[in-house]
């Protein structure tokens, strides 16, 4: 009996030690990603893809057409 206590209790501590590791890998990622700038102007040839004139009616033509 005391074996398999001894042999479940080492499954605690290392999936223990995997989920800390884990939640501090996504942490790092979290902090990685948050400093990018998503909404920067883009650089480089960058080119307009939309008129702002268009009318409402159309845009949701175009959304209805592209099935988002």
């Amino acid at each position: 009996m005391s074996r398999m206590m001894w042999d479940t209790f080492k499954v605690f501590i290392i999936f223990t030690i995997c989920t800390f590791i884990f939640y501090f890998g996504l942490q790092v990622l979290h902090n990685e990603y948050k400093q990018i700038h998503r909404y920067d102007p883009p650089e480089g040839p960058a080119v307009k893809v939309f008129q702002s004139q268009s009318k409402i009616l159309e845009r949701f033509q175009l959304i209805f057409q592209q099935g988002e």
